[in-house]
């Protein structure tokens, strides 16, 4: 009975990381936030197709002031940034990636 306890807890914990359920940084303020950060993935991707390299919430002029930022290496292979409103799901913002 341990031994599949064990092996469900681990399971349970690969398929949250294969999901993307990870630590992200500005966390902290999903809490004032009216969308998960995984609905604001799938808007970003569907106005930019690719990969997401890198992902954040932070607080920015526009919008409702808080936004999701997502890096993303598009189907070209550039680097692009895609900024979500974390209030209502709104695309602030879909550009290549001036860093």
């Amino acid at each position: 009975m341990k031994t599949i306890r064990t092996l469900s807890a681990a399971l349970l914990l690969t398929s949250g990381l294969a999901t993307g359920a990870s630590a992200y940084k500005g966390e902290t303020l999903a809490k004032d936030a009216r969308i998960t950060i995984e609905h604001a993935a799938e808007i970003a991707q569907k106005v930019r197709p690719g990969s997401i390299t890198s992902r954040e919430l932070e607080k920015k002029a526009g919008g409702s002031g808080l936004r999701f930022s997502f890096d993303i290496k598009g189907t070209d292979a550039k680097r692009y940034e895609v900024g979500v409103d974390a209030k209502t799901g709104e695309v602030l913002y879909n550009g290549l990636d001036d860093d």
